[in-house]
């Protein structure tokens, strides 16, 4: 195995430069389990910038994981709108209720995957953070410290088990073995603030010296991916209906499946095909309006498609019932929709 260097200048340096975040306890304290597994699971796949206020919001509405547990699934889920990857917030309610009927969370990795929703980082990371066990939580921001440090040049995603195998050895050193938790989020700050994508602030690291890639010169290359593939693109066609008290028609879609659980504009499915015209207007949710084209498209990526949407409006005295359909103020839809939602009531501004 390649020579790991001390754990001591990183956590000399996190100590001088640990990032204040809203979910994170400060130096010396004990951070709460739950908020701790709330945090990781709102940052996979969105940004620290983006969870922060969020985190704050979400807390106040479920400050415990009984709260979170006792809530309706649509409560849960109308509050994660807009933070995406909505599986996450089902997982979520689902882990919470598990976790409250057990008596709080399991302290070590491997009993913490068993858990709805909770893959191998977001257990070591509980498990290192929340509990203080000896293991390395490895997401973007390490792997690109270690691709750096030991200049491992494979690309990802093939790569990464290699590199989480190198992490883990980081626990053999008694300095990071003694505060996980701490080791765990200096690795996380280092890559977010010294050693990132673009222009790594080399000069600032506190493993300048024992980096291997700066040693090359090859820093600003690794860590090295493989192509992208292309996403193909779907269509769909939205039926924006507000009655004259300024509300809004919204359906909620069916509890499984992408954005299961979550309230939409109604409109057609999504498919390859660009929709025509008449056979769009056959599936609106009040035959017989005059449906106007809102001009442009509504545009949104997923982790597998591109979506390219068109708008159609109507309005009415009063809102239609039907299960499945709620009326709802704009204010409060914009808040309650998922962001790809939201981008059709932009375009209808």
């Amino acid at each position: 195995m390649p020579h790991l260097p001390p754990a001591a200048p990183l956590l000399a340096w996190y100590d001088r430069h640990r990032r204040v975040l809203p979910f994170r306890s400060a130096a010396g304290g004990r951070p709460e389990p739950y908020q701790v597994w709330l945090s990781e699971v709102m940052l996979q796949q969105t940004t620290v910038a983006a969870v922060g206020p969020r985190f704050d919001r979400f807390l106040a509405r479920f400050p415990t994981v009984e709260a979170l547990a006792a809530a309706p699934e649509a409560d849960v889920m109308e509050e994660w709108a807009g933070l995406g990857y909505y599986a996450r917030a089902r997982n979520l309610h689902a882990c919470a209720k598990l976790v409250a009927a057990r008596g709080g969370f399991p302290r070590d990795a491997p009993a913490l995957r068993e858990l709805p929703g909770i893959g191998a980082y977001t257990a070591a990371a509980v498990a290192a953070i929340a509990f203080d066990r000896p293991v390395v939580p490895v997401d973007g921001n390490v792997e690109r410290v270690m691709a750096r440090l030991l200049a491992e040049t494979a690309e990802l995603p093939g790569a990464r088990p290699r590199l989480a195998a190198l992490a883990e050895g980081f626990m053999a050193d008694p300095d990071a073995r003694a505060r996980p938790g701490d080791f765990a989020q200096g690795l996380f700050d280092l890559g977010a603030t010294l050693c990132t994508p673009r222009a790594p602030a080399c000069a600032l690291c506190p493993w300048m010296a024992a980096c291997e890639a700066r040693r090359q010169g090859i820093q600003e290359e690794l860590p090295r991916k493989a192509p992208k593939r292309a996403r193909p693109l779907r269509h769909g066609v939205h039926f924006l209906l507000t009655d004259t008290a300024g509300r809004v028609l919204l359906r909620r879609r069916p509890p499984r499946g992408l954005l299961g659980g979550m309230l939409e504009v109604p409109g057609t499915p999504w498919r390859d095909a660009p929709w025509e015209e008449a056979e769009a207007l056959a599936q609106v949710p009040m035959p017989g309006l005059d449906w106007r084209r809102v001009p442009g498209v509504a545009r949104h990526g997923f982790t597998h498609f591109e979506l390219e949407m068109q708008l159609y409006a109507a309005t009415v005295p009063s809102l239609p019932a039907g299960e499945g359909l709620e009326a709802r103020p704009l204010a409060e839809a914009d808040a309650a929709l998922p962001t790809v939602m939201r981008r059709l009531l932009a375009l209808a501004r």
